[in-house]
């Protein structure tokens, strides 16, 4: 079975979130399943950079505005097919802004020409390869299947994932014009969104099947409060909306060979964390004792609940514990959350920004890691902590809820306990979670109990991938019908 996957970032190449991990893992978890996955990404310099020899198999005279190619490529592992388009991704910056964060203002064009390639290689552009279905991620891709259903990839089957509905890619109706489309598809059941032109919504409404990455998210996103604007659309769309839970690369994130750890250990050997702990103590400045270290690795944004930790950092401390942070993002969290350490010196530590090895030597070496997000499509970050024994204490959300079991008595004496949930999502809350692992963690054997569980959970893309393969055969059989 050959799939076209379309997407804005693919680890390891590019990466601003779990997007790229999905998508960079999906093909080689896919691969063993007997489906041939190639993923059509931006020409951004570092991905042109991370091939020499260029392979253009299809050329454009002009798309968006300038010439532009299609590349086969191998890279890491996965087979690519890169979009040169100097005009558009030959640029500094990330892949969606500046220097300075702010979006390209040409991101609707730069990503309606993924989008457009996306649809040709659908339409059987490229000599020699033709997909069965194609899968495409977020808004950035998910114009592909407005090309293909208004192109010469109508009757193929397609599916779009969404990684965070919260992201939808609204611009305003003059750009329609310009993006190669029917008049018909400036239309309520086509492109059309509030008078404007809605890349996401368009993607919902052509894509054959939908997914989000947990199958809470896909039923909290059927509300007005998680459906932003577009749970009309999707309850419309609800059979053929299905919640599949991303994994993780167990290859990368493994406690027994990441080199990325002063000391690798395992479920069996515990106690080699300690000098993991001990790099963790040193980078962040924090006291060394027996109490808890709690960290954070994260974007400092009201999405992700950091405004609620930082109205509760003076009562963690109070409760015993004391918090690592590894963030950047709001300014106005950032400048909190550095005054917290301030008062509370060798008991918070923060470093702003973002350092891919110490978030690493973060999992190994901390005891647990807070994720209080608002809403969290899947979340990745807990599936590191069960992998590493970090254990998580998560807002019952989405993907949050869907990973972790609750320390709560009977979990505890059953001895299936994997993290810490806490409802509603508020101070309070969090405050009293962080009181009940502190409370846990005084007793070695329930804690070490709660480490080695989460660390027995497959987190691995192996059952993940099976109802991936499950869903395309679906929608093969739908097609054949």
């Amino acid at each position: 079975m050959q799939v076209l996957s379309v997407t804005p970032e693919i680890f390891p190449l590019i990466k601003t979130g779990g997007l790229a991990d999905v998508t960079g893992a999906l093909p080689i978890a896919l691969a063993g399943k007997g489906v041939a996955m190639r993923t059509l990404i931006p020409g951004y310099p570092v991905v042109m950079g991370a091939f020499k020899k260029k392979k253009a198999v299809y050329q454009y005279p002009l798309l968006q505005g300038g010439k532009a190619s299609i590349h086969a490529v191998q890279v890491a592992g996965l087979d690519l097919f890169v979009l040169d388009a100097p005009h558009l991704f030959d640029r500094p910056g990330g892949p969606y802004g500046n220097a300075t964060g702010a979006d390209w203002p040409d991101n609707w064009r730069r990503f309606a020409a993924l989008s457009q390639a996306g649809g040709d290689i659908a339409g059987g552009a490229i000599s020699g390869y033709q997909p069965d279905i194609v899968h495409a991620h977020d808004w950035q891709s998910a114009m592909t299947l407005a090309y293909m259903r208004y192109g010469k990839a109508v009757g193929i089957p397609s599916l779009i994932t969404v990684h965070n509905l919260a992201f939808q890619g609204q611009f305003g109706a003059g750009i329609f014009g310009e993006l190669g489309l029917p008049a018909v598809a400036m239309a309520l059941d086509g492109v059309e969104y509030y008078g404007g032109v809605g890349f996401l919504k368009a993607g919902l409404q052509a894509a054959w099947a939908i997914t989000t990455v947990s199958p809470t998210y896909a039923q909290e996103i059927r509300s007005a409060e998680f459906g932003m604007g577009l749970d009309g659309l999707i309850n419309m769309r609800s059979t053929d909306l299905y919640g599949i839970v991303n994994g993780i690369d167990v290859d990368i994130w493994n406690p027994e060979t990441d080199k990325h750890l002063v000391a690798n250990y395992s479920g069996a050997t515990l106690e080699a964390r300690r000098a993991n702990r001990t790099a963790v103590e040193d980078r962040f400045g924090l006291e060394r004792d027996d109490s808890p270290i709690v960290c954070v690795v994260s974007r400092l944004t009201w999405q992700k609940g950091m405004d609620i930790l930082a109205a509760v950092v003076d009562g963690v401390v109070a409760a015993g514990a004391r918090l690592a942070i590894l963030g950047s993002g709001d300014a106005g969290l950032e400048g909190a959350l550095l005054a917290a350490a301030a008062r509370h010196r060798g008991r918070i530590g923060v470093v702003v920004g973002y350092d891919e090895g110490l978030s690493h030597t973060m999992q190994g070496g901390c005891d647990a890691i807070i994720i209080p997000s608002r809403f969290e499509p899947c979340g990745l970050t807990q599936l590191y902590g069960l992998r590493y024994g970090c254990v998580p204490i998560v807002a019952r959300t989405g993907g949050l809820a869907d990973t972790i079991i609750d320390a709560n008595e009977a979990a505890i004496s059953a001895g299936v306990a994997t993290g810490f949930q806490f409802a509603p999502n508020n101070a309070g809350a969090l405050l009293h979670a962080i009181r009940r692992l502190v409370d846990a963690h005084a007793s070695a054997a329930t804690w070490q109990s709660i480490q080695r569980q989460g660390m027995k959970a497959d987190v691995s893309w192996d059952k993940s991938a099976e109802k991936y393969v499950e869903l395309y055969r679906l929608l093969l059989s739908k097609r054949a019908a």
